[in-house]
C-alpha cells in the first residue's frame, strides 16, 4: 500500500509541478517579450504621467495597450496584480516531489555506491545543501559584480564556471539520474529564490512608497527596478537549461555516460544560447540590438556536436553464432536483480517477476527498462553486467521462451 500511495504522490505532484511550471515560465517569458518591445511613446498624456514605454497588441478577439511606468504611477485606478505565486507554487511542488521521489527513496534513487557509499541522510543533507549553496554563490557573485561596468558579462561568465562545477561535483557524488535533476533543481531554486528575496520585497517598497501618501524619491527607489529586472532577465537565461536537466534525467543514454556532467553542461550551455537568441530577436526588430543569430547557431552547433559525439558504435559481428539461452538463465538474472523490488512483497510500478508467467507477461517491458533505456536495476545497486543485459536481450528477441 505505501508503494502505491507513493506512486499516486509522484504523478500527482508532478502533475501539479507541471502545470505550476508553465504559469511561471509563461508569465516570465510575456514580461521578458515586453520588455524588449515597449516603445516610448509620443502621445504627451503618456509621458505626462510618466509611461516609459508601451505597445499595441491583439488576442482574443480584444485590443491590449500593456504601458510600463519607470517607477510607478502617480495612481493605481485598479486592483494591483502580483506574479510570484507561480514561481512559489513551482518551487514548492519541485521539492516535495524531490523529496518523494530522491530524499525518501535516497538509497535507491539517490546514492550510487560506486561513488560514494554514504547513508540516505548524509545523501539527502548534502543533495539539499547543494540547493543552498548554491543559491548563495549566486546571489552574492551577483551582489559583488552585477552593478560594475561589464558587471552582466562578468557574472555571465562565473556562473558558466559555477554551472559547470556543480554538474561535475553533482556527477560525482549522487547517482547519475539524480545528479541531472539536482543540477536543474539548483538553479531553479535560485530562480525561485530571485523572486522572493529580491523581486517582490523591491516592487513591495516601491508600491508602499507610492501609495503612502507622502513624498518619496524616485531615483532612490530606482534601485529596486534595476535589481527585479537583473534578476528577472537572469532567470530567463534559466529557464531552457533548467527544463533540459529535468527532462534528461528520463534518458539513460545521457546520465549513464562516462562523460555524463560534460554532456550536461553543454547541453544547459546551448539552451541558454538559444534562449538569448529568442530574447534579442524582439530587440533587434525595433533595431536595438545586434542580429542574435550566431547565438542560435552555436548553440544547435553545440547539440550537433553532442548527437554525433554520442553516436553508437556499429556492432561487432561475431563470427560464431549466439549460443542459445535458456530460461533457467533468465530467471537467475531475475531472482538476484529484480525481486527486491518486483517480488511477493513488494511491486514496484505494479510489476510482479516471482513465476515464469510474469517474466513472460513481462518481457517487453524488461526488455526495454532492463536492455535499451538501461534504467534498470535502478542506479544498477544489484551489479547488472553489460554481459547480463546481452543475455537477457538474446533471450527476449529469440521469442522469449519459457523452456
Amino acid at each position: 500500500m505505501e508503494t502505491y500511495l507513493l506512486e499516486w504522490a509522484n504523478l500527482l505532484l508532478r502533475w501539479v509541478h507541471v502545470i505550476t511550471a508553465i504559469a511561471w515560465i509563461g508569465s516570465s517569458f510575456y514580461f521578458v517579450f515586453l520588455d524588449n518591445n515597449l516603445q516610448k511613446p509620443n502621445s504627451p498624456d503618456l509621458l505626462e504621467k510618466g509611461v516609459g514605454g508601451a505597445m499595441w497588441a491583439v488576442h482574443g478577439g480584444g485590443f491590449y495597450n500593456p504601458q510600463k511606468y519607470m517607477v510607478a504611477p502617480k495612481k493605481i485606478h485598479t486592483k494591483l496584480h502580483w506574479f510570484y505565486w507561480e514561481s512559489y507554487s513551482t518551487w514548492l511542488s519541485g521539492f516535495a516531489l524531490f523529496t518523494v521521489l530522491y530524499l525518501y527513496n535516497a538509497g535507491t534513487f539517490l546514492i550510487d555506491k560506486s561513488l560514494m557509499d554514504w547513508t540516505p541522510v548524509m545523501a539527502g543533507s548534502a543533495a539539499v545543501g547543494m540547493l543552498v549553496a548554491f543559491w548563495f554563490v549566486y546571489d552574492i557573485v551577483c551582489r559583488v559584480f552585477g552593478f560594475r561596468k561589464n558587471g552582466e558579462l562578468i557574472v555571465a561568465g562565473l556562473m558558466i564556471v559555477v554551472v559547470g562545477f556543480s554538474s561535475w561535483l553533482a556527477n560525482e557524488l549522487f547517482a547519475g539520474r539524480a545528479a541531472f535533476l539536482l543540477v536543474g533543481a539548483m538553479i531553479a531554486t535560485a530562480m525561485s529564490a530571485n523572486v522572493f528575496f529580491w523581486i517582490i520585497p523591491g516592487q513591495r517598497k516601491v508600491v508602499a512608497a507610492m501609495t503612502s501618501g507622502e513624498a518619496y524619491d524616485a531615483n532612490a527607489l530606482a534601485i529596486h527596478g534595476k535589481r527585479g529586472k537583473q534578476r528577472s532577465v537572469h532567470n530567463t537565461y534559466f529557464t531552457l537549461p533548467v527544463i533540459f536537466a529535468m527532462l534528461s534525467n528520463h534518458y539513460s543514454f545521457l546520465y549513464t555516460h562516462e562523460h555524463r556532467w560534460v554532456l550536461l553542461f553543454v547541453m544547459m550551455l546551448a539552451g541558454a544560447l538559444i534562449r538569448q537568441f529568442f530574447v534579442q530577436r524582439h530587440a533587434f526588430h525595433l533595431g536595438r540590438a545586434g542580429n542574435p543569430w550566431p547565438f542560435a547557431a552555436v548553440g544547435v552547433v553545440l547539440i550537433a556536436g553532442v548527437i554525433v559525439a554520442l553516436k553508437p558504435a556499429a556492432p561487432k559481428v561475431s563470427a560464431a553464432p549466439a549460443a542459445p539461452v535458456a530460461f533457467a538463465q533468465v530467471q537467475s538474472l531475475v531472482s538476484q536483480h529484480c525481486l527486491t523490488c518486483h517480488g511477493a512483497q513488494v511491486q514496484m510500478k505494479n510489476v510482479r517477476l516471482d513465476s515464469p508467467e510474469l517474466i513472460k507477461q513481462h518481457a517487453q517491458n524488461m526488455y526495454q527498462q532492463v536492455v535499451v533505456t538501461k534504467q534498470m536495476p535502478m542506479g544498477n545497486t544489484t551489479g547488472l553486467t553489460e554481459e547480463d543485459r546481452a543475455l537477457l536481450s538474446r533471450w527476449f528477441q529469440a521469442g522469449a521462451r519459457l523452456d
